[in-house]
């Protein structure tokens, strides 16, 4: 099973990225993790831009989310909304279709206590858009994020680690779902 993690965040060693590096340690038994790093690649959208000769960054994308049985995507907030930049990749799939019944799983992360509740529900309300297939098992909410993470970037509340366990444990099991309902 192959899961794409995209992080909404630019910065290399952000909480959000470190929180799919702790999923993918996580599901490594069980799920591939591919990280998408591409998020500063893709060019703004514009229509005229896309169709038959896409630019090639934006054919990565496509192609990475076509192989993934699932999405993991974990967004900061910025401005009480999810990152332009990650805004600007769900631009780019929405008319060629990947997200549409895929499994997605969906956390924000922030160092304030609501966790980036506003970028969560602004990104949670685009996939709804997409038809991605979205679960609250599937969805993770992680207020002072810096204080479930040591200097080096690893995760130490447990806490957090069961939650984000159920996250992956409901993404693998709407995947195993599709799959057997595609196989009938």
């Amino acid at each position: 099973m192959n899961f794409l993690a995209v992080s909404g965040s630019l910065r290399a060693n952000s909480t959000n990225t470190l929180l799919l590096k702790a999923v993918a340690d996580l599901a490594a038994e069980r799920v591939q993790t591919v990280f998408y790093h591409g998020l500063d690649d893709l060019p703004h959208f514009s229509p005229e831009r896309d169709g038959d000769s896409a630019p090639e960054p934006v054919n990565r994308l496509r192609t990475l989310l076509r192989g993934a049985d699932a999405v993991i995507i974990c967004t900061p907030e910025y401005i009480h909304g999810m990152p332009g930049v990650l805004k600007n990749m769900l631009d780019w799939v929405v008319s060629s279709g990947e997200f549409v019944h895929k499994p997605v799983g969906v956390i924000s992360a922030s160092p304030s206590d609501t966790g980036g509740a506003r970028a969560h529900a602004s990104l949670w309300h685009t996939l709804e858009v997409m038809t991605a297939q979205l679960s609250e098992q599937a969805s993770l909410i992680v207020p002072f994020v810096r204080t479930k993470l040591d200097t080096e970037g690893q995760l130490t509340d447990t806490g957090t680690a069961k939650a984000l366990q159920a996250v992956i444990n409901a993404l693998i099991q709407a995947v195993q779902h599709q799959h057997s309902t595609q196989t009938q």
